[in-house]
């Protein structure tokens, strides 16, 4: 656990060194001006597009018109995205857009449901069971109390 500050330091530092460099250079190239002017512009177009995005997601997910784990992904990819946009820089608010954008997350999705399985354990309904990694067959176990709970409504 030591260790841990000075990794989030190595990497503070290597964002913030891509970052002054990214802004270096295109100051460089079109001129401070210009290079403000950018930032604030790809900061705005980031959040409106967050903003449908979410809009969008939240449409897609009522009607049903997606899969479950194609809408849990896709709610992942935008909130990265957005978050990217949020935090300051030229290089975190483009790759921030590029999440933003639909085909972008279509491309990343099979991406990330695989690192998403390697980390999330996996959850088995329904009779079968498995422990440390085998087919258990049936699952021994009593069922305590039950409650039929109706699902709260989205506001519409």
């Amino acid at each position: 656990m030591a260790r841990f500050p000075h990794m989030v330091l190595r990497w503070f530092l290597l964002y913030a060194a891509v970052e002054i460099a990214a802004v270096v250079v295109l100051a460089s190239t079109v001129g401070l001006g210009w290079t403000l002017l950018l930032v604030l512009a790809t900061f705005v177009a980031g959040i409106a597009l967050a903003g449908s995005q979410v809009k969008r997601q939240i449409r897609l997910f009522r009607g049903g018109g997606t899969a479950p784990q194609v809408a849990l992904t896709d709610g992942a990819l935008i909130a990265t995205g957005t978050a990217l946009v949020v935090i300051p820089g030229i290089v975190t608010t483009g790759l921030g857009l590029l999440l933003l954008l639909p085909p972008t997350r279509a491309a990343a999705r099979p991406l990330v449901a695989l690192l998403a399985a390697k980390r999330v354990p996996l959850i088995v309904t329904g009779r079968r069971g498995y422990v440390d990694g085998e087919v258990d067959g049936e699952v021994d176990g009593e069922v305590v109390d039950v409650v039929d709970v109706e699902p709260p409504a989205l506001p519409r």
